[in-house]
């Protein structure tokens, strides 16, 4: 069998991790930001 911990594996792997968290920090970011955008027009 052979290992899977190869150089090719964990550099795929981290490129893979990085996208993720890249993609979810754009998200939260733009989230965030629309959200404070929005509160100036509340009127509570």
């Amino acid at each position: 069998m052979k290992d899977m911990l190869d150089a090719a594996f964990l550099s795929h792997a981290l490129f893979w991790l990085i996208g993720a968290m890249t993609v979810c920090a754009t998200v939260l970011a733009t989230a965030a930001l629309f959200s404070m955008g929005r509160s100036g027009y509340r009127k509570d």
